[in-house]
């Protein structure tokens, strides 16, 4: 017998109390071209006794309703506006917030979230849910939540300069495409692929990366050491031509990076994307200490002054990332999405609803010293890349 999904209700929940009614402005970090989609994230919930699924989805829809009088733009429509905008925006008039509680057979559920990136980055969205759980359960109150989210937009405005800093940030640059790498991903079939790392692990993959780096003292990060790692599994996987320039881009967090530090509670994007560049034959031979190096480059060169000269080249050129050659990798182990708890206990899974090329490192149910990179390969190189990302010393 196939599988069925009962739609019982589709509904649209309001603000609990008035809202302002105004059009409030993005910031130009918001209003990169690259960010016109929506983050979708899928919980997994366990079955618990006794649990009254009734009494769950009115706590939710009350909670909701309660959580977007404080988070009112989330109850509005993002629109075209000449200074941002483009028409046939594939995000105009969509909402900013979309949420979908699914019960399971046996009493598991799934609860799926469309938030426009837009609007909200990560380390927002993670704070809104947290917020709107603990609504749900009773835990908090609106009046007392912290942080208290705020719009303040202006924050990342671009200055009045006549300068141009396009050409400065290598993940805005052009690169050539010797070997069809858009035409590859966009014609063969994506297989998704799925890695636990455990602390063990992360140790090992530390101790080879120092092994093959000279200064005297230097440390790397778990984040810098397993990015670095799978960059290069991926890369040698898909067999590329020796000169061809690739990029690793991620993002990193500017809100205690820029003067004055972002305020707590802000939700827009307060991030810009790092870059580690450089060819397929270097990434492969001169090995992880490399690569680890690289990346933790890139991290250290983000300062205040570099946001601003972003900001600058977002808004002057609309420079956007390339594609060719490029990984995207983005961690959501450290966003807090596992500690969501609606009433039904931590969620046993945390992860996209698809799986595409962006890379993802998530949350382990109850491992909290181990992560799990999950990123979709072309079919045809599957096994290899799985053999070497499985291989941290080959």
């Amino acid at each position: 017998m196939a599988n069925s999904v009962h739609v019982k209700e589709v509904i649209v929940i309001k603000p609990s109390e008035p809202t302002p009614s105004r059009v409030l402005s993005l910031s130009a970090l918001d209003s990169q071209l690259f960010l016109r989609f929506t983050v979708e994230y899928l919980f997994v919930f366990k079955a618990r006794p006794g649990l009254d699924q009734s009494v769950i989805t009115a706590r939710v829809k009350a909670a909701l309703s309660k959580i977007l009088v404080p988070y009112y733009p989330l109850a509005g429509r993002v629109r075209d506006q000449a200074r941002w905008f483009k028409p046939g925006d594939v995000l105009k008039g969509a909402p900013p917030l979309v949420l979908q509680i699914t019960w399971l057979r046996g009493g598991d559920a799934t609860l799926g979230v469309g938030f426009n990136h837009s609007v909200c980055d990560g380390i927002g969205t993670a704070e809104f849910l947290n917020s709107f759980a603990e609504l749900a359960t009773g835990l908090n109150r609106v009046a007392d939540l912290k942080p208290k989210p705020i719009w303040d937009r202006h924050l990342f405005d671009p200055t009045k300069s006549n300068r141009c800093y396009s050409a400065a940030h290598l993940g805005f640059n052009r690169v050539p495409d010797l070997c069809g790498f858009t035409s590859r991903f966009s014609n063969e079939r994506l297989t998704p692929t799925s890695i636990n790392v455990d602390k063990g692990w992360l140790n090992e993959l530390k101790k080879l990366a120092l092994s093959t780096s000279t200064p005297i003292g230097l440390t790397y990060t778990s984040y810098e050491v397993l990015s670095a790692h799978v960059w290069r599994s991926w890369a040698r996987a898909l067999n590329l031509p020796s000169n061809q320039i690739l990029k690793l881009l991620f993002s990193i967090n500017i809100r205690n990076r820029v003067k004055p530090s972002v305020p707590s509670g802000y939700y827009g994007n307060a991030f810009v994307l790092g870059c580690a560049q450089t060819t397929a034959k270097d990434l492969a031979e001169k090995g992880l200490g490399y690569a680890t190096m690289l990346i933790k480059r890139a991290i250290e060169s983000v300062d205040n002054e570099y946001v601003r000269s972003v900001i600058e080249s977002v808004s002057q050129s609309r420079a956007c990332p390339d594609s060719v050659g490029v990984l995207i990798m983005s961690q959501w182990s450290r966003l807090g999405l596992e500690r969501v708890d609606f009433g039904m206990g931590k969620p046993v899974h945390v992860g996209p609803i698809c799986s595409d090329r962006y890379c993802l490192i998530l949350p382990v149910y109850n491992q909290p010293d181990a992560v799990k990179v999950t990123v979709a390969v072309p079919a045809s190189v599957v096994d290899k890349y799985q053999y070497l990302v499985k291989s941290p010393c080959s």
